[in-house]
């Protein structure tokens, strides 16, 4: 996977289709209760020892890009209620220089694995001591880390975070062109280690299929007129990135979390990190 901004048929079993809508639906429906994560996070949290707001991004490309995280600091034209009050609670929690730490020191680089992040995590810790960290890998592991490899490495990583005091926001993986039922086995392995761990999870894989069931593929035939990252749909021309078509970069309107793939993961992952700070970081004891 390249660090830049920027051919297959969505087709899934009957019952993983239940399946992925059952999550989505769950996750939806419980938005407003206690999602069984609170108390355990509470409970690491009181083990860290480092500084307050302190967001550590751990991945590959889709987390390296500025287009993840960075750019809503600037941009958030159409942005609902629930994001508006997100983004003002997490800029009053969060350390400023956190919008933008990108490249292999902070944890995030183009190309690489959860093997990476198994061999590096001690070291960027030591040098983080992340308060919270948004953890996602396995685009590129499609290719080559066998699920089970994938499954156990992943636990290992999430364990020394929560180890450190560091609590983990986990994402699923997006659907990936050429790798529809892998995507999705490796989507269901981070639910898994989410209940069994019992940390915050962003559900992007479910998210992306909810809202473009038929074709969430930039790959696609449909999409042949279109180029790199500017597709109107929520992954990009390589079946592989989110999108970011320029029309609708920095909307956060229901039109463009159809559209955007980055701005989708942008929107998500600040609504799960503001529960997070509202519901275990500043909560009462």
């Amino acid at each position: 996977m390249r660090n830049h901004l920027p051919s297959t048929t969505l087709i899934l079993s009957p019952g993983l289709c239940l399946l992925i809508v059952a999550a989505w639906q769950v996750g939806a429906a419980g938005a407003d209760r206690d999602p069984g994560w609170v108390a355990p996070m509470k409970q690491v949290h009181s083990k860290y020892q480092g500084e307050r707001g302190v967001l550590a991004q751990f991945g590959d490309s889709i987390t390296d890009s500025r287009a993840f995280w960075s750019s809503l600091r600037y941009k958030r034209n159409n942005a609902p209620p629930e994001m508006v009050n997100a983004f003002d609670l997490v800029s009053s929690h969060m350390i400023e220089d956190c919008w933008d730490r990108k490249g292999p020191e902070n944890g995030n680089q183009s190309g690489k694995t959860i093997r990476w992040a198994d061999q590096n995590l001690s070291s960027w810790l030591m040098r983080l001591n992340p308060e919270v960290a948004i953890v996602m890998f396995g685009s590129n592991d499609l290719r080559s880390v066998p699920s089970t490899e994938y499954e156990n490495r992943m636990r290992h990583v999430v364990q020394q975070c929560l180890d450190n005091g560091t609590i983990v926001i986990l994402t699923t993986i997006p659907p990936r062109h050429g790798f529809t039922e892998k995507s999705a086995e490796f989507a269901e392995i981070i639910r898994s280690i989410a209940r069994d761990l019992q940390v915050p999870l962003i559900d992007y894989h479910a998210e992306i299929l909810q809202r473009r069931p038929d074709d969430w593929d930039g790959a696609l035939d449909k999409f042949e007129g279109y180029q790199g990252y500017d597709v109107p749909t929520l992954i990009a021309r390589d079946g592989v990135h989110p999108s970011a078509p320029q029309q609708y970069r920095g909307d956060y309107s229901a039109e463009s979390l159809t559209h955007n793939g980055f701005e989708l993961r942008n929107y998500l992952t600040l609504l799960k990190y503001g529960e997070v700070i509202d519901r275990v970081l500043t909560a009462p004891k």
